[in-house]
């Protein structure tokens, strides 16, 4: 269903072999919650999900892992920026702006976090929604 998604949108996506379940089941402990239920099964069929011009719109599960415990637990981004709890991280525009689901509430919305000013604004009403967003030939822009 998600490569299929993908494709409609982005015939020159890549992606990479599906995720095991037993590693989407370690992310979960290792995060504290569970992933949300559409991001689980696009990592079952591809374990991150590649758009143009080579940007991870999904990152690999394990890179959700690490990406998602540094910025929770990194003393000096608690010093420069707002709490991250709220939002579990898993793709990013290749320049630093990076798109999260909002988890407190937990939501289907996706979020954009602004790296230079910390801004966290709508993006997406949901994986699909942001897919068909991000993966648009032309829209490297398509958040702003």
């Amino acid at each position: 269903m998600w490569r299929e998604a993908a494709l409609e949108v982005f015939p020159e996506a890549e992606f990479r072999s599906p995720a095991q379940v037993a590693a989407l089941a370690d992310a979960e402990h290792r995060l504290g919650r569970e992933l949300p239920a559409e991001l689980r099964q696009l990592l079952i069929e591809s374990n991150g999900l590649i758009g143009p011009t080579a940007v991870d719109a999904v990152w690999p599960v394990e890179q959700i892992v690490e990406h998602n415990l540094l910025f929770r637990s990194d003393s000096s981004f608690a010093e420069l920026y707002m709490p991250f709890n709220a939002l579990l991280f898993f793709g990013d525009n290749g320049g630093g702006d990076q798109f999260a689901f909002v988890q407190t509430p937990r939501r289907p919305d996706i979020f954009v976090w602004e790296h230079e000013t910390d801004s966290r604004r709508w993006a997406a009403r949901d994986l699909r929604d942001y897919l068909d967003r991000s993966l648009a030939k032309g829209c490297e822009n398509w958040y702003q």
